[in-house]
């Protein structure tokens, strides 16, 4: 017999499965039961839902770089957009969890996300591969209308330049650690071929991406002199 609580659910998402079960394992936390949960769906899920968005990216900008496709499909599935969209759906109302994650205010964020791809892995296995389709596209449609814009950032940027006009990469060097273990400052340096080296200061990695940002810029105005 069908719970009350995962027929709102299957309304919610628009299909009614054959084995109601799945749909149930589907929103298993592990931390709720170690032995039957939701992580092989999750697993599947997460390969459906790569397909699916791969293909359609791939039919929809042809004439895009490989790099660009590459950078709109790890937006679209990355566990941010994954989790804006089941909280859309109201997936942290059905996930099952321990007492561990109960005790926090809500769920986190991991869960969801991962709890969303058990699901496409539950639609695919009950449904086939045209409904988890339908669903996807449905469930994406908005982060695949702002994937027309792509913004790219300097170190990617870099890395491109210096491929198609010397064949080979930058090279990077974290040059000084400082400060303490938990807010440490690094100082990096990035030098490409027949390009002065540069460096740049943060208090993350991404110091890396100023240093490519300083090096990118001077690489352009040494060029066009």
């Amino acid at each position: 017999m069908k719970s009350k609580k995962f027929l709102y659910l299957e309304k919610a998402i628009g299909v009614d499965f054959n084995d109601f079960e799945i749909l149930k394992t589907s929103m298993i936390h592990k931390s709720y039961n170690n032995n039957v949960n939701n992580e092989k769906l999750e697993f599947l899920g997460d390969r459906v839902l790569g397909l699916i968005l791969s293909y359609t990216l791939l039919k929809t900008y042809p004439d895009e770089k490989e790099g660009i496709v590459d950078k709109k499909f790890a937006n679209l599935v990355n566990k941010k957009t994954c989790y804006q969209i089941s909280k859309k759906i109201g997936l942290d109302k059905y996930i099952l969890v321990g007492d561990s994650q109960k005790k926090l205010e809500k769920k986190n964020e991991k869960i969801l996300s991962d709890g969303l791809e058990a699901l496409i892995g539950a639609i695919f296995w009950d449904q086939g591969l045209e409904v988890a389709e339908k669903f996807i596209k449905k469930n994406w449609k908005e982060f695949l209308d702002k994937s027309v814009i792509t913004v790219i950032d300097s170190k990617t940027k870099l890395q491109e330049y210096s491929l198609k006009k010397y064949k080979q990469l930058p090279n990077y060097k974290i040059y000084k650690q400082s400060g303490p273990k938990h807010k440490p400052t690094f100082k990096a340096e990035v030098e490409i071929k027949n390009s002065k080296k540069y460096m740049g200061v943060s208090l993350a990695r991404s110091s890396r991406l100023y240093a490519a940002k300083k090096s990118r810029y001077n690489s352009k105005k040494n060029q066009g002199r």
